[in-house]
């Protein structure tokens, strides 16, 4: 059980339409997952971009990571797990037991086939709590597509993208590959404790920050000396696995930036004949709407599960923008973007997408709403975003 931060919580109460539940990972009322097990020399096979996640959250969310093109979602990482379902019993269900369709539905399926009581994870043997992180900046989309394919064989990748940039700039990027660390990669003096997981203290932000701080030129300022600070930095050196998978953790309460409104994430993902060119039409909407995005990823997706898992062979962008009434009319023109290149969105970041929207990206929506018809008839089992898609 976690104590969310506040966009956490916000996000939790517009999808299940009530409190999230107390306790917060690696803070008061427990430990997260990773700081559990890296210490005895294990990591997860896959973890999404903040380790302030349930294990059963995550699996209802399907999530994906830096890994997806090798590694998949965490459903393939999973040798079974109980769910509680509708009818109040708890059941056992794996990939290949004999109820093998209520597993998948489950993963992925938003919590609506059930909660998630137990789960074994099958983790990954590591000897360091380090990373080799490789760094390369991409003058351009075509270079950090490049980039992505020069570094299929390494086990994580991700790029961080420049919203700003237009013309021959467009989709200015760092991308980022990393391995875990060997014992011997480290140099002597963490040797003697290489499974050391550093007490995170992250800087708070404050309560009150002056209204528009984010506005096109700092978002420009910051995008610029964040591309020509890695720039000069280009190359190989050793990370702790935090601040390469969790980078905002070290930033307590980081949502506050966006103001009091908060924020919206917009996540989608184009098969890979038109990642390309699906990408490029967002990145230019995005530069020329005067809106501010300074947290813009970009990761590669090896072959998706079906249902409502959300990865689908191809690239996957996610740009975060403050919520004001002219970020949701931008939205709506995304939308219509990542239909005609035949994408689609992610589920567990999404609080407004239409039916029409999500019925073209999931074809197996019909499929998952006959599961759950048999498994819930009366829908005892329900969110807002349920009501909203007719899931």
């Amino acid at each position: 059980d976690k104590k969310p931060s506040d966009h956490e919580g916000s996000a939790f109460e517009r999808v299940h339409g009530r409190q999230a539940p107390a306790g917060r990972a690696g803070g008061e009322g427990g430990t997260c997952a990773i700081c559990h097990a890296v210490p005895r020399g294990w990591f997860l096979p896959v973890v999404p971009g903040t380790r302030f996640v349930t294990v059963g959250g995550a699996l209802a969310s399907d999530v994906h990571g830096k890994n997806h093109h090798l590694a998949g979602t965490l459903a393939r990482h999973v040798a079974w797990l109980e769910v509680a379902t509708p009818d109040g019993a708890v059941r056992r269900v794996s990939v290949d037991g004999e109820q093998a369709e209520l597993f998948e539905a489950t993963c992925g399926g938003m919590g609506l086939t059930g909660v998630v009581v137990r789960a074994a994870l099958r983790l990954v043997p590591v000897e360091t709590s380090y990373i080799r992180q490789e760094t390369r900046p991409a003058p351009d989309l075509d270079a950090a597509m490049s980039a992505f394919e020069d570094l299929a064989g390494r086990t994580y990748t991700v790029a961080w993208i420049d919203c700003q940039a237009r013309g021959r700039r467009l989709g200015r990027s760092v991308v980022l590959a990393g391995e875990h660390a060997s014992r011997e990669e480290l140099p002597p003096r963490l040797r003697a404790r290489p499974l050391a997981v550093p007490a995170q203290r992250p800087v708070e932000v404050p309560a009150v920050l002056p209204a528009g701080l984010l506005n096109r030129a700092t978002v420009r300022a910051f995008n610029a000396l964040y591309y020509h600070r890695h720039r000069l930095g280009a190359g190989e050196r050793l990370v702790h696995a935090y601040p390469f998978f969790f980078p905002l953790d070290a930033v307590g309460s980081w949502n506050r930036i966006y103001g009091r409104r908060g924020f919206l994430q917009y996540q989608c993902v184009f098969p890979v004949a038109t990642s390309q060119a699906g990408v490029a039409a967002l990145l230019e909407r995005a530069a020329s709407s005067g809106l501010g995005s300074f947290l813009a990823v970009l990761k590669l997706f090896g072959p998706g599960r079906g249902w409502l898992s959300f990865p689908v062979e191809g690239y996957t962008l996610a740009l975060d923008f403050p919520a004001v009434p002219a970020a949701y009319r931008l939205l709506e023109e995304f939308d219509g973007i990542v239909v005609r290149f035949g994408g689609r969105i992610y589920l567990t970041k999404d609080a407004r997408m239409s039916r029409e929207v999500f019925e073209a990206g999931y074809p197996d929506a019909a499929r998952f709403r006959e599961l759950r018809g048999r498994w819930d008839p009366d829908r005892r089992l329900a969110s807002l975003q349920s009501e909203r898609l007719a899931l």
